[in-house]
C-alpha cells in the first residue's frame, strides 16, 4: 500500500519481524500470545476471546493503570477475512464486558470517533522473516491509538524473540 492509497484517518504501520510468517500469524490469532503483546506500554490484557474465522467474534479487555487506579476497556469485533498466514481483517468497537457495543462518547472518546473501526493485518513471507502491514481504519495517524500501536509492536517484537529462543 503506497502512502497515497492509504485510507484517510487510518494508522498504517509496516514492520519486519525476524520470525517465520506462521509465528507472526499465531501472535495475532492465539489469545494467549495476543495477551502478551497487545496494547501500549503499561497495559495488560486480562481477557482475550477470539473465534478466528469469518463471522467469528472477538472480545478483548485492556487494563491500564491510571492515577485513580486500574481502568478496564473492552473491545469487541467480528472477523471479516481470515486467510491463514496472509491476511486478517476484523472490526473493532468499544464495548462492555459482554460484547455489547458502547458509544465512543460514553467511553470518553472525542465526538466524531467512529463506533466501529477496521483492523487489517497483511503478512508477507520473506524467507524466514515476515513483513507485516497493519492498517487501522478510523483512527487518525496522530491519535493516542496510533502511538499505542507503535508501542504494542515493539512489545510484539520482544515477545516473538522470546518465542524463537525457547
Amino acid at each position: 500500500m503506497t502512502p497515497n492509497s492509504a485510507p484517510r484517518d487510518a494508522v498504517v504501520i509496516e514492520r519486519d519481524f525476524d520470525a517465520p510468517v506462521d509465528l507472526v500469524w499465531k501472535m495475532w490469532t492465539d489469545p494467549e500470545h495476543f495477551k502478551e503483546w497487545y496494547g501500549p506500554d503499561g497495559a495488560t490484557i486480562p481477557a482475550a476471546e477470539m473465534d478466528v474465522r469469518v463471522g467469528g467474534t472477538r472480545l478483548v479487555c485492556m487494563e491500564v493503570h491510571a492515577p485513580n487506579g486500574a481502568m478496564r476497556m473492552w473491545f469487541t469485533g467480528e472477523y471479516g477475512e481470515v486467510v491463514e498466514n496472509e491476511r486478517l481483517v476484523y472490526t473493532e468497537s468499544m464495548s462492555d464486558e459482554h460484547g455489547n457495543v458502547a458509544s465512543p462518547e460514553s467511553m470518553g472518546m472525542p465526538e466524531g470517533h467512529p463506533v466501529t473501526t477496521e483492523v487489517r493485518v497483511e503478512l508477507e513471507d520473506l524467507g524466514g522473516r515476515t513483513k507485516m502491514v497493519m492498517t487501522h481504519t478510523g483512527i487518525p495517524t496522530d491519535s493516542p491509538g496510533a502511538a499505542g500501536w507503535v508501542m504494542a509492536f515493539d512489545k510484539l517484537a520482544v515477545h516473538i524473540a522470546a518465542q524463537r529462543h525457547r
